[in-house]
């Protein structure tokens, strides 16, 4: 009798510590809730719906893989959104609405940097960790904030690496004419070239501005053309860069390079442009030619192949797509690293974080801002988007110079 009880006390021993085993490493935790307001309509409706599209394809991979391990508890996630009409003050009432009513444990950046900043502001102020991909202002991040973080590169790099691949062609482009919206990601990017072109033997011989959001711009565009540029650069978004295109093809703006900061990476510049869209370049935070070998989540080659899965008539993932599901992918592991919910911890394992993932390298400055990743340029050519430098990454060679309106 006293042999068969602890026998017994030893199977219900064992049993005991496997299903205390199988509860640390398998157990279902509270759902994480993450906060996003975006542009679903409005001016910045195609941007937001691809900053959405990045941020689903992570969503669908983590609930897959039963959530984001915290301590050896896995936590389902839901993403909350909200249509902020592309306005950055309404952006931030429904940001300050995701903390207090709906619970939000972390948040995820809207699109573009106006309303990024005012959101950043309710981040502070709340002390719960932003992590955005769709602002490239640096005066977001000169704020003196410490919970808001930011994947992609800054504003001011946006085209330098046009004027870098510029400076390798032959013959020599070596003036600029600027054009630019009045917001502050684009007057950054605009500065950025001001400052660097002298470094490359370029001249800016016209800079000029005009009302974000603007699209009847002939006026900047015959001013432009009057320069008589061998590159005419846009800082601005994707309307106007489109609004920009076709006015230069109406007034016969020839130039040997047409690149614009935000806009030709998009599938909408070439549905609408058909084939104008063709030799206009871009500066990119990313595109599926990169070669970065991935810490964790998908290679390169496996995250375009889930794109093309999940939207399948959407071609290959632009950038704004690849850096949305980067901004998540950083959130996660610094959720994993610190191995904690609490928004302190999370912020500061953040701060620290330096991963490479497939869009590249995650790592945050003092300020929040990742000024570590490079940024490389691409080209439309018969319709399809390639990268055409820097050379280790290019698929392509750049189709140099632009042929005249009147030869295409």
């Amino acid at each position: 009798m006293k042999t068969r009880i602890l026998t017994l006390l030893a199977v219900a021993g064992v049993v005991a510590l496997a299903c205390g085993s199988s509860s640390n490493q398998g157990a279902t935790g509270s759902t994480i809730v993450l906060g996003a307001p975006l542009g679903l309509t409005g001016s910045l409706t195609k941007e937001s719906a691809l900053t959405k599209q990045g941020y689903d394809l992570w969503l669908d991979w983590i609930n897959k893989q039963g959530g984001i391990n915290v301590n050896g508890t896995k936590h389902p996630v839901t993403i909350k959104y909200y249509d902020d009409t592309s306005n950055a003050n309404q952006s931030a009432v429904l940001m300050q609405k995701l903390i207090t009513e709906d619970k939000a444990n972390f948040l995820l950046g809207p699109y573009g940097s106006a309303s990024t900043a005012t959101d950043a502001a309710i981040a502070e102020q709340n002390q719960i960790p932003m992590v955005e991909a769709n602002g490239a202002a640096q005066s977001i991040f000169n704020q003196g904030y410490k919970y808001t973080f930011g994947v992609l590169s800054p504003a001011n790099k946006y085209l330098q690496g046009v004027l870098d691949m510029a400076a390798t062609l032959n013959p020599k482009p070596t003036t600029i004419a600027m054009l630019s919206a009045d917001d502050n990601f684009s007057l950054e990017v605009a500065q950025g070239i001001i400052d660097y072109a002298p470094t490359k033997g370029m001249q800016v011989v016209l800079y000029k501005k005009y009302k974000n959001g603007a699209t009847a711009l002939t006026a900047e565009v015959q001013a432009a053309k009057a320069a008589n540029p061998d590159i005419l650069l846009n800082s601005g978004h994707l309307a106007e860069a489109i609004a920009i295109n076709k006015a230069a093809k109406e007034q016969k703006l020839n130039a040997k390079i047409f690149a614009y900061s935000v806009g030709p990476s998009t599938p909408d510049f070439i549905t609408s442009l058909g084939k104008d869209a063709d030799y206009v370049y871009d500066g990119s935070q990313w595109t599926p030619q990169v070669k970065y070998t991935a810490d964790f989540y998908l290679s390169v080659a496996d995250y375009v192949a889930a794109y093309k899965a999940k939207y399948p008539s959407e071609g290959a993932p632009d950038y704004h797509v690849a850096e949305s599901t980067a901004a998540c992918l950083a959130l996660q592991r610094a959720i994993e690293n610190a191995k904690s919910l609490d928004p302190k911890k999370v912020r500061d394992a953040l701060a620290a974080l330096d991963v490479t993932t497939f869009y590249g390298k995650i790592k945050f400055d003092s300020r929040g801002i990742n000024v570590y990743k490079p940024m490389v340029v691409e080209q439309i050519q018969n319709g399809q988007h390639h990268t055409v430098f820097p050379a280790d990454v290019a698929d392509k060679q750049a189709m140099y110079p632009t042929p005249g309106w009147d030869q295409r």
